[in-house]
């Protein structure tokens, strides 16, 4: 094994220990009840948001020191980092708000680690669920998480050869009228509707073909779950088909980190579709 994937495994296998805390913390204010909280973007936060940022940020920090971290509630905070380097991670504590708040199951935590632009490690868990999904390049993994959050019965996964018509995702919350068109183009294809960034996992496990997004999502929202779908064989790209990439500064039109619209495929011969074959 080389230096960089040893280095790789270790990274991975820090980011799952501080994702299953930070699922704890998640899911002790489920338990308990909580009060929601708008921020100045009247996108709802919560008490759990806050504990899990806290207990993944003083994890990183203090383990991986020198390495710039970009979280969403600090940057709703105004603690917007300078220079990211050519490796810094991206997370976000508790990705799906909205269906933590409506009791629902398909939230997650999101951790991830970009390098040269491309997300090459991350770790999705759904606490309430109690599936973890994990990647690095090359491996990816679904593991089982017991009620003491603990891993087990973890196995390998990839992508699988697109089914005809193709089975797609879509996000539950953030539908649009342009991601229905786009999924007309594919008639007869079964949709599903989830929540957060379960919906790459569902693509990286080989349960469906196709995610597009026409419509809002932040770089802490998507980094995750596109470094475990990559790490099985699969790929975002732009509507256009160009690379879709991270660490967007300075935008002309948008804020820091914000994504334009992207479609996910499990399979490359999907790419067509979206005008990157």
């Amino acid at each position: 094994m080389s230096d960089t994937a040893r280095n790789d495994g270790a990274i991975l296998a820090l980011f799952e220990e501080l994702a299953l805390k930070a699922g704890k913390a998640i899911m002790e204010v489920y338990d308990a009840g909580f009060v929601t909280d708008t921020k100045a973007d009247s996108s709802p936060v919560t008490e759990a948001d806050r504990a899990a940022e806290k207990i993944i940020l003083a994890g990183l920090r203090d383990r991986l020191e020198g390495v710039v971290c970009v979280a969403e509630e600090e940057i709703s905070a105004g603690t917007v980092p300078g220079d990211l380097g050519s490796e810094f991670i991206l997370i976000d504590p508790l990705d799906g708000t909205k269906e933590f708040i409506g009791r629902k199951s398909d939230f997650t935590v999101n951790i991830a680690l970009v390098r040269d632009g491309k997300p090459v490690i991350g770790v999705v868990f759904a606490p309430a669920r109690g599936d973890i999904y994990s990647g690095r390049p090359s491996h990816a993994t679904h593991g089982r998480v017991s009620r003491s959050f603990a891993i087990e019965e973890t196995e390998e996964m990839s992508v699988r050869a697109a089914a005809t018509p193709p089975k797609v995702v879509a996000s539950r919350s953030h539908r649009t009228p342009e991601t229905d068109t786009f999924i007309e183009k594919f008639p007869g294809a079964e949709t599903v509707s989830v929540g957060s960034s379960l919906k790459f996992c569902l693509l990286a496990s080989g349960e469906a073909d196709l995610y597009p997004r026409f419509g809002r999502t932040m770089e802490w929202d998507t980094a995750a779950g596109d470094a475990v779908l990559r790490a099985a064989g699969g790929a975002t790209r732009l509507t256009d088909g160009g690379a879709f990439v991270y660490g967007k500064r300075k935008q002309a039109e948008d804020v820091d980190f914000a994504n334009p619209w992207f479609v996910a495929v499990g399979d490359a011969a999907l790419l067509g579709s979206i005008g990157g074959g």
